[in-house]
């Protein structure tokens, strides 16, 4: 999920957008922030730690699809050829 520093960071540049007094700014703020909040939670955002943590997941599934498609064309042709002598019984 987004961190509170990176909801801080977005709030305090939005309100530094807007000219207001001292004593109000901080209320902004806090209202600012949890709309950010509330809005990045319904997006269903990850971080990039979670989304690489995922993305080698997939990597390695990949390259075990892949080994096992190559184990499965070599039982198919044994299959098919059996004279080839791929195959081993057991």
């Amino acid at each position: 999920m987004i961190n509170n520093e990176l909801l801080k960071y977005l709030s305090g540049k939005i309100t530094a957008l807007l000219p207001m007094a001292t004593e109000a700014k901080e209320d902004v703020e806090k209202s600012i922030q949890e709309l950010l909040g509330s809005t990045f939670a319904r997006l269903d955002l990850v971080t990039r730690k979670e989304f690489d943590a995922q993305l080698k997941v997939l990597s390695r599934a990949e390259e075990t699809i892949a080994k096992l498609e190559e184990k499965i064309s070599r039982l198919e042709e044994a299959q098919v050829n059996p004279s080839s002598g791929a195959v081993n019984s057991g």
